[in-house]
């Protein structure tokens, strides 16, 4: 194969995929777009095998059943111990009084007695995304999930036990469908309720408003509006904001208290304030949750959304001011077909625009770890060593800052370099005995890495060295 085919299959993988592992150029060389373009065409392509893996409602109901028995175990162990004090002194048991608190140390005899199930959850769902990314054929499919996922985030921080089953369920479906139903997915989904606090909001005329004199949160209407949809400064008001948030009360989920349904969604006609609602110049009849639904669909249609999707999906594959026909044709093409997703990329790959930059976008440090790992051909990893490193280089799984979800721009990501060459060298240390660098240069990358490159790791001192050398080289950090 010619230098030039080699080169944009490279490109291809790093730009469009999760980078090159062991004869993936070779077998894309011959057609780099038409093989982007048939893994969005192939059956199921979002999909991973979970069967073993709880349902997010499963996951609530399962830690919350846990915390409960933790805290009955808890206030046992304070009463027991307030029981031997007492019989060891009549001063210490008027004390203690008799409905005693929980104490530190039986809190932590019942912590240690029943531990948080959450996390082994967490953990096993971040080895399921992991693999799914080391494993792809080329991974540009899974590189949309890793983007809308970001795009729609939740945070672990908030609520570990509901992350990685929030990206199966609201997610991956729908990365190559319609928006509309990948923003109705999202925006109905429990763990994205419960992140942005919508359970806490009401209605001031709402018969729950009423009752219990509480109001409304406007958290989950914003986030909606400037992150998910419009994008900021694009139209909409703060009285916008109040009535979209008006609109979404009543979206809720039942309480982990519930054996059979806690965790799930669930529409409140209690906390929902009643009336017909005014958003961005269309009133809105109460028509319950449908109301909220009919909003979010004229969103999911409008122009400004079109340019905000594309503007992003353009920064995050191709460059970090992404070129502004690339951006226009993309969105033309969001709005020509009703949002479909799959054709949006479609054009993207399509676009003259996407190939005609040069790979210096800096690649996000979790982008820069899989690629690593994938030019080494590991298929399988540790999800407690892979989430440390992640949590390392400043991007841990499912743990962004804000709604915001994390950056995809140079300046963000720059200063983490050192942490780079840490995690470099110390995977390097331990896939030495197995890793050939030479190797990696022939049959991973084709030979596409630049003379100072090879030469640098010609010149290394150990093996280890010159894998640090190749994993922080610019041909895996930049795409």
């Amino acid at each position: 194969m010619s230098s030039s085919a080699k080169a944009e299959a490279a490109l291809a993988l790093h730009r469009f995929g999760m980078g090159p592992r062991p004869g993936s150029i070779a077998a894309i060389e011959s057609d780099p777009r038409g093989a982007l373009i048939a893994e969005l065409e192939r059956p199921s392509a979002a999909a991973v095998s979970a069967s073993l893996l709880p349902s997010s409602a499963k996951a609530f109901r399962t830690v919350a059943d846990a915390n409960a028995r933790r805290q009955a175990k808890a206030i046992v162990a304070t009463k027991q111990e307030a029981a031997k004090r007492q019989q060891m002194t009549e001063a210490s048991a008027m004390a203690e009084g008799t409905t005693p608190g929980m104490s530190a140390s039986a809190e932590k005899m019942a912590a240690e007695a029943i531990p948080d199930p959450g996390r082994p959850i967490y953990l096993q769902e971040a080895k399921l995304r992991t693999e799914a990314a080391l494993a792809a054929e080329i991974g540009f499919v899974e590189r949309l999930v890793w983007f809308w996922s970001n795009h729609f985030c939740i945070s672990a921080n908030k609520i570990q036990s509901m992350s990685g089953a929030y990206e199966r369920e609201a997610i991956r479906p729908h990365v190559l469908g319609k928006f509309v139903d990948l923003l109705l997915a999202a925006e109905g989904h429990p763990a994205m309720l419960f992140y942005l606090d919508q359970a806490a909001s009401m209605g001031a005329n709402s018969v729950s408003g009423i009752n219990r004199t509480r109001g409304l949160n406007e958290n989950f209407a914003r986030e909606i509006l400037e992150l998910h949809t419009l994008g900021v400064r694009s139209g909409y008001s703060q009285d916008d904001v109040i009535a979209f948030a008006n609109v979404l009360t009543g979206w809720t989920f039942v309480s982990g208290e519930n054996p059979e349904h806690g965790g799930e969604f669930i529409f409140s006609p209690r906390l929902h304030e009643p009336g017909p609602q005014k958003v961005i110049g269309k009133t809105y009849e109460d028509e319950g949750v449908e109301q909220g639904r009919a909003v979010l669909r004229d969103l999911a249609a409008r122009p400004e959304t079109a340019a905000h999707v594309a503007t992003k999906l353009a920064r995050h594959f191709i460059a970090d001011v992404p070129p502004a026909p690339l951006v226009e044709r993309m969105a033309k093409t969001f709005l020509d077909t009703g949002g479909d997703l799959k054709e949006v990329a479609r054009a993207m790959v399509a676009s003259p625009e996407s190939w005609m930059l040069p790979a210096t976008k800096l690649k996000r440090p979790n982008e820069w770890v899989v690629g690593m790992v994938r030019a080494t051909g590991i298929v399988q990893t540790d999800p407690t060593r892979f989430t440390a490193g992640q949590a390392l280089l400043g991007e841990p799984l499912w743990r962004p800052g804000s709604p915001k979800g994390y950056p995809d721009d140079e300046a963000s990501w720059i200063d983490g370099m050192g942490r780079r060459l840490d995690v470099a060298n110390n995977f390097a240390e331990r896939v030495a005995a197995t890793a050939d660098p030479q190797d990696i240069i022939e049959t991973v990358f084709a030979s596409t890495v630049s003379d100072e490159v090879k030469q640098a790791v010609s010149r290394a001192e150990s093996r280890q060295q010159a894998l640090a050398l190749l994993f922080m080289s610019a041909e895996l950090q930049r795409r």
